[in-house]
């Protein structure tokens, strides 16, 4: 049941942020609603296709969640924890540089993971850190021209008579099943690539279906090219997260060049598409960006439908497989900074959508961004969880964003769990721009960080510091997440647009303990600014990953952001620190910081003798949830150690140290007896196994 606006209204009367340690009072409400909840987690385990002591989902199971039941490891005992093994992702590329994205997976005794530019899929032996099997895929121009090589975040997994298969998709944008034990592929499935080098069986050319009925394709001359893939003048699509097993069906998402980095205003529709997990043979086809007689078809003006693209899934995906719903979120068309040439509100871009996995027929949908125009695509897997609002139980799925508004929706319906207002924005003084006159606020839970620069969080260590920072500010337009950019060349009142607001990226996602309802996320303010540039300046038409024929009006310009108080932001810490939030009422419990406080702010002389205990700073921590212990990093700029706390209150419990600052992906499984904790460390990108001493 969806609570009336009264009882949200009454949610927002009490907005407060609570330091760590809770009252007695509020602990003791949690543990008891855990301890009711924790009767059935054997069956909400189920559910979430996780068997306790696995971990058979990029984000721990279909849900999303990232959290685990395993709980050998506690307070009184994670000061012991030391390295197990490292696993080395740079010996799968020469990019030793790169980051590794690969969040790995642990299935019925082996772990699987993805690791280097060529994408390559490693079974690891999870007690030793041995490699047991690899898989490469064969090179075509295909994959030379990807965006994406290395953006691979894992695998997905599902079974065929008892059979585990692995499910990766490549940076060349092919379908891959290989047998969980031994690497090799699975006989029957798909069809044979004629490309020298691909097996016989066992993989899928996703190209063939995506750009069937698409009309450029329609009107191409040239015959299809399986090694070079969409000719450059109409696009470009790769992958980066691994694919979802929904009931039979394996449900692909894609990605495409970052839209700062485009020029050019067509491309191709990121459609979700969906195999049979058996044979792969395609089933459906989602169009991302609706066709004549479709849903959303009229948010499209100009024609813009016709030409351009790049609407996909590149973040990870959820499902419910007891209603047989797949979660995907989506990413805005080409051109992120610039919509003059796609004016209208873009369906289905920057949206959630939920489909039916057996047949991809929209179930519901909401847009998040009318009019896509900041680069705010949805980073996070939408999570599902079981919620009790106001009394009553409802299905939820949690959408967190960049723009750190947390969107909650019943799973089932789509309704917004609290009311979502369409607010006024700032309009576009960009020629030839169009820009949306409203855009989705939710009215709780209250945003990750303040919308804009309200008067009461501009510095104010001192008098004169405080009245420099304001002094600046009245140079700068400062707003919310929905502020415009300006132009190169725009003279007027302001110095410049500025944005202010703080949330997740792919870098840093969101847990949430299925436990009791408690969502978790890694964040900071940022303010923004930048403008856009003439796209006939920027194109460069030698740069492979330009794709389409018609250069933009306006693309990616110069950066910028509000200047700093003599060295110091202009803002009040906290500077990084990660909120935990009840979302059965939308509150937020407590949140402590993040990282160490940077040596310009604790040895500047107007803050001597300040407690900035809780100041926070470095990167933001990445984390999870398994058994009593929120464990989190402090962020890609260290320290490196590993960090764990009580998850009802925030209360630290224990800190080790690490071989290198936590990057990206976290996960625990349970192996022979013995938990363990890996983690993403340093570049270049390693494994790094902790457990327990013998």
């Amino acid at each position: 049941m969806r609570p009336s606006p009264a009882s949200a209204a009454r949610g927002r009367e009490r907005p407060g942020i609570r330091p760590a340690m809770q009252t007695c009072g509020f602990i003791h409400g949690l543990l008891v609603a855990a301890l009711l909840i924790a009767l059935t987690s054997s069956a909400a385990a189920q559910h979430r296709q996780n068997p306790p002591g696995e971990w058979r989902f990029q984000s721990a199971d279909a849900w999303g969640t990232r959290y685990s039941p395993v709980d050998r490891i506690n307070a009184d005992n994670f000061n012991d924890l030391e390295v197990a093994w490292v696993w080395h992702a740079d010996n799968f590329g020469p990019d030793v540089d790169q980051q590794m994205k690969s969040t790995p997976t642990y299935i019925d005794g082996i772990l699987y993971t993805v690791a280097g530019q060529r994408r390559t899929v490693a079974a690891i032996d999870p007690g030793t850190g041995e490699t047991l099997w690899t898989y490469r895929e064969p090179n075509t121009t295909r994959w030379e021209r990807s965006m994406r090589q290395n953006y691979g975040k894992g695998v997905a997994y599902g079974e065929i008579d008892g059979r585990g298969v692995i499910y990766y998709t490549s940076p060349a944008f092919f379908l891959h099943a290989l047998d969980a034990k031994t690497g090799r592929h699975l006989e029957g499935f798909g069809q044979p690539v004629p490309i020298d080098g691909f097996p016989k069986t066992g993989v899928v050319d996703m190209l063939v279906p995506l750009i069937d009925g698409w009309a450029p394709w329609e009107g191409f001359e040239d015959d299809y090219d399986p090694d070079y893939g969409i000719p450059r003048e109409l696009g470009y699509i790769t992958t980066s997260s691994p694919p979802i097993v929904v009931n039979g069906t394996v449900v692909v998402g894609n990605s495409a060049e970052q839209g700062y980095y485009q020029t050019r205003i067509e491309n191709v529709p990121g459609d979700i598409l969906g195999f049979d997990a058996r044979t792969g043979e395609f089933r459906w086809k989602f169009h991302v960006i609706p066709r004549p007689g479709e849903v959303g078809h009229g948010t499209w003006e100009n024609d813009a439908w016709k030409y351009t693209g790049d609407v996909s899934s590149w973040a990870p995906m959820s499902a419910d497989y007891e209603r047989g719903i797949v979660y995907i979120p989506t990413n805005p068309p080409t051109i992120d900074y610039f919509g003059g040439f796609r004016p209208g509100h873009n369906l289905f871009s920057t949206s959630v959508i939920a489909l039916d996995a057996s047949t991809g027929e929209r179930v519901w949908h909401y847009q998040v961004v009318h009019n896509d125009q900041w680069n705010y695509d949805l980073p996070n897997v939408p999570i599902v969880v079981d919620l009790t609002v106001d009394g009553d139980p409802v299905p939820a799925v949690i959408q967190t964003t960049k723009t750190g508004l947390i969107f909650a929706f019943n799973r089932e319906t789509g309704d917004p769990i609290w009311p979502i207002e369409e607010v006024p924005v700032t309009q576009s003084e960009v020629p030839g721009n169009w820009t949306a006159p409203t855009q989705p606020v939710p009215t709780w839970p209250e945003p990750m960080e303040p919308m804009g620069m309200p008067p009461e969080d501009v510095i104010d260590f001192t008098p004169e510091l405080r009245a420099e920072a304001m002094e600046i500010l009245s140079r700068y337009r400062v707003g919310g997440p929905f502020v415009p950019r300006l132009y190169e060349g725009y003279e007027g009142p302001v110095a410049e647009n500025i944005r202010c607001y703080g949330g997740l990226n792919i870098t840093h996602p969101a847990t949430l303990d299925p436990t009791t309802g408690i969502l978790y996320a890694s964040h900071r303010r940022n303010c923004s600014g930048g403008r856009v540039g003439p796209g006939a300046d920027a194109d460069d038409p030698d740069d492979p990953k330009t794709t389409g024929t018609t250069i933009a009006q306006w693309v990616a310009g110069a950066g910028g952001g509000l200047p700093r108080v003599q060295g110091l932001p202009i803002w009040k810490p906290p500077y990084n620190r990660l909120s935990a939030y009840d979302m059965n009422t939308g509150e937020r419990l407590w949140w402590i910081p993040v990282g160490e406080v940077a040596e310009a702010v604790r040895e500047h002389p107007a803050t001597q003798g300040m407690d900035l205990s809780r100041a926070g700073g470095g990167g933001l921590s990445i984390q999870m949830v398994a058994g009593d212990l929120l464990y989190a990093t402090e962020g890609s700029n260290g320290p490196p150690v590993l960090n764990a706390y009580d998850k009802m209150t925030g209360e630290q419990v224990g800190r080790v140290e690490m071989p290198g600052a936590g990057q990206y992906g976290m996960m625990t499984y349970s192996h022979e007896g013995q938990q363990h904790v890996v983690v993403q460390v340093g570049r270049p990108g390693r494994l790094v196994a902790m457990r327990l001493p013998e």
